[in-house]
């Protein structure tokens, strides 16, 4: 700030400097008084600048850095304009000592101050690029300042040439004024003004004029200059004029074109008027600066980003195809949007045109129009935010409405090609604009928008959309069409979102039972884990979708792959019993801790649950294991004050003591596995899938049979993997007819005789009652049947006699 204000100072001075040297060169001989005095000043002022200028950073023209490092601003400046800075600034009392005696009074280094003026060439190139300014004024002060300056120095060399001659009357103002050097200064500063002027504008010399060589001389390089100077003069106004002009006369010029060829081709008016109005709002909005896209344009991508993301972003952000998109897609669209303005009752969009843009309204409002038996219809009004042409755009279909500007309006134009090369590297947002879509399309109510969803839906499950889908998006949906269409495509059934679930978890969350089948089918790991932990069993688990539990189980699913301490909690927190039970059902122990040491217990004793608490001491909870700040439930029930439950604690301690004696220990309640149903869904599932094409899934090696599966359940403190209510598997056993001609059927053992009857009568077609062994022996009781039996199914008209074989394995 300091050093624009002391260069503006030294301006004014340059200004007087200018005035006053040519004016003691032409018609002073010595100074004396008031003057010497001022120009002494103003010499002492740029003295004080050259000593400033060794501190001043400078611009390098290479580099385009700013400089401001002392050694090389001064090498710098003392390497350029130092030397002529000095000489200009020493008084011309002591330079004149250094002249011969006859050129003392001429005054000679007095113009070299007139070096200085290269500071005023600076000021105005300043100015001219200087926003704050107008351009033209400030180019014709300029060309004042340098009219005047040459009439000025002119007309002081001149009178100089006068003053100077040997014979005063045969000069150019002698032969006019025999006493010129007797009249005041004023009146021959006047006078040489006048000439100056008149030779400047080339009216002539009537009254003064050369008298001799030298003055003709003179005036021949006078008139020569003035030419030149004449010419910039006249260049510059006149461009200045042709500026400000000349894109009226290219609008006139284009107005003009657009009318003939709307002639030319018998155009309706409402057509020549539309195209007449933007050519106008066009040459407008340019004259008021408002060319948002030519300004951008100009700019390198990523200021124009920015600038547009100052702009547009919070509008795009708050339209509702957008909303819950990633902020990478949303710069990137907001980058890829060009604002364009429509004048009123302009049409932006046509009805049945190809879909290769769609509309954001940024300003204004447009019309949706539908054309029906040859008459306009209105549908609806979009406002500020509301996106115009987005459903042809995304389904590929022909635009369903004609826009149609009401006021003046700006909008986002965003190209379709575009907007699918975005989504295509953003596929998981490309799912979240089309389930936008057909959510805005359910909340419309609207007949025509209710026909459209449903084309759009058809055309999902078929699999002819262009947007990139994922899996999650079908699982969601429960769209098992569309899920199968994708996978066939090849899409990795194992594929996640940002929060690491997997279509699997979604669908066993939503229980869709028939997107668990497909993804189970196409190698869906049922144990795959999201960022917290959670399995796609668990999701099932939590939301009570019992066949989805069954099946995820019967495919390998473990709830055992996780945090079953974090679950036994959670089930707790959500004071549920059920829960717990079905944990345990899937093989889960709900007695082990989670991460940071606390069980299901500690959080049953903090929730004060008595019920919950009865049942994980039923379980083996442990009461005196303690978490990671070695707290055990026994000391939280002390804390809490709990007496019922310090009663079942008490109470569990007597009858561990009891059973201690006794040599006995109580079995905890038996809870149905989940696994004894697994068979029979299997097969209801192969009767009720819609896509009878998937290829059929192969089960995951179990080796629950096996040598080392017995030994390592016996180890495990489980019952024998031979009976089919163990927590290890489900006992297999093969079938028969009561003819024994038939061939067996291996099936899984139900729960119950009645289950295993019901199944023997789906696979036969015959309705039995009874179940043999091979030997002939009656079997009424499920327990009695081991894993591997060949059994006989009966009805009550006849008995045939087997034998029993037993496959170990």
């Amino acid at each position: 700030m300091f050093v624009r204000t002391w260069e503006t100072f030294l301006i004014l001075l340059v200004i007087y400097t200018a005035w006053v040297s040519p004016f003691e060169f032409g018609f002073l001989g010595v100074k004396t008084g008031l003057l010497s005095i001022c120009d002494n000043i103003v010499n002492g002022f740029f003295a004080i600048d050259i000593v400033l200028a060794f501190f001043v950073a400078y611009l390098d023209k290479t580099s385009y850095l700013l400089i401001d490092e002392p050694k090389e601003i001064a090498w710098r400046y003392a390497s350029s304009w130092l030397a002529l800075d000095i000489i200009s600034t020493i008084p011309s009392e002591a330079t004149r000592q250094l002249l011969p005696t006859n050129l003392q009074s001429y005054g000679f280094f007095n113009m070299l101050r007139l070096w200085r003026l290269r500071r005023v060439s600076s000021l105005f190139a300043r100015l001219e690029k200087d926003k704050n300014y107008s351009y033209f004024w400030v180019r014709c002060a300029k060309l004042m300042c340098v009219t005047l300056f040459a009439v000025h120095c002119a007309g002081c060399f001149f009178y100089l040439l006068a003053s100077r001659h040997p014979d005063p009357l045969t000069t150019w103002i002698g032969a006019s004024y025999n006493d010129f050097l007797e009249q005041s200064l004023y009146d021959r500063y006047i006078t040489s003004m006048y000439w100056s002027i008149t030779t400047l504008s080339t009216t002539g010399y009537g009254d003064l004029h050369s008298q001799n060589t030298g003055e003709m001389i003179f005036n021949i390089l006078c008139m020569l200059f003035d030419l030149g100077l004449t010419s910039y003069l006249i260049g510059n106004m006149t461009n200045l004029v042709v500026h400000g002009t000349s894109r009226t006369m290219q609008f006139r010029d284009t107005i003009q074109a657009a009318s003939s060829f709307a002639r030319r081709n018998q155009l309706p008016i409402r057509l020549e008027d539309q195209m007449l109005a933007h050519l106008c709002l066009k040459f407008r909005t340019d004259s008021e600066g408002l060319q948002q896209q030519e300004t951008l344009d100009a700019l390198p991508k990523a200021i124009r980003s920015s600038i547009s993301h100052y702009l547009f972003y919070s509008l795009i952000d708050s339209v509702y195809l957008f909303q819950g998109v990633s902020h990478d897609l949303l710069f990137q669209l907001v980058s890829e949007m060009k604002p364009e303005y429509f004048p009123p009752k302009e049409d932006v969009i046509l009805q049945n045109e190809a879909p290769t843009d769609f509309y954001i309204l940024v300003t204004g409002s447009v019309d949706l129009i539908e054309y029906t038996n040859g008459t306009e219809q209105v549908i609806r009004e979009a406002r500020t935010g509301d996106v115009v042409g987005e459903i042809g755009v995304l389904c590929y279909k022909p635009q369903l409405f004609t826009a149609r500007t009401k006021r003046l309006s700006q909008l986002l134009r965003l190209n379709r090609t575009t907007f699918l090369n975005l989504i295509q590297s953003n596929v998981g947002d490309g799912t979240v604009i089309m389930n936008n879509l057909l959510q805005h399309l359910k909340e419309l109510k609207d007949p025509v928008m209710q026909g459209v969803l449903a084309e759009t839906e058809k055309m999902l499950a078929r699999g002819r959309m262009d947007l990139p889908l994922t899996l999650c998006f079908a699982a969601v949906r429960g769209d098992n069409l569309l899920l199968h269409q994708l996978l066939k495509r090849g899409l990795d059934p194992n594929e996640t979102d940002n929060s690491g679930r997997t279509a699997l978890h979604k669908a066993a969350s939503k229980g869709s039972l028939n997107c668990v089948v497909l993804l189970l089918d196409y190698g869906a790991d049922p144990n795959n884990r999201d960022s917290e932990g959670n399995t796609p069993l668990w999701n099932a688990i939590l939301e009570r979708h019992e066949p989805v539990i069954k099946l995820l189980i019967s495919s390998g699913a473990k709830i055992s792959s996780s945090d079953v301490g974090q679950f036994a909690c959670t089930a707790v927190e959500k004071n549920n019993l059920e829960m717990l039970k079905d944990i345990i059902r899937c093989g889960g122990n709900v007695t082990v801790p989670k991460s940071d040491g606390t069980t299901a217990l500690h959080a049953a004793v903090l929730a004060g649950n008595a019920q919950i608490v009865e049942f994980l001491l039923d379980q083996g909870a442990d009461v005196d294991k303690p978490d990671i700040n070695g707290w055990t439930a026994r000391s939280l029930v002390d804390q809490q004050g709990h007496e019922e439950i310090k009663s079942l604690f008490e109470a569990k301690r007597t009858q561990k003591k009891s059973a201690f004696l006794s040599v006995s220990v109580p079995s905890p309640p038996a809870i149905n596995n989940y696994k004894d149903d697994a068979n029979s869904l299997r097969l209801s599932l192969g009767n009720t899938r819609m896509l009878n094409d998937t290829p059929r899934r192969r089960r995951a090696n179990n080796f629950n049979n096996s040598l080392f599966g017995i030994l390592s359940a016996a180890n495990a403190g489980e019952r024998s993997p031979m009976s089919s209510t163990g927590h290890g598997f489900t006992a297999r056993v093969t079938i028969y007819p009561r003819s024994g001609k038939e061939a067996g059927k291996l099936v899984f053992l139900p729960g119950s005789l009645q289950e295993l009857l019901g199944i023997g009568a789906m696979k036969f077609g015959f309705t039995p009652t009874k179940v043999l062994a091979k030997d002939g022996a009656e079997i009424d009781d499920i327990e009695l049947i081991r894993d591997g039996d060949h059994l006989i199914l009966v009805s009550d008209d006849g008995l045939t006699e087997v034998s029993k074989q037993e496959v170990g394995h």
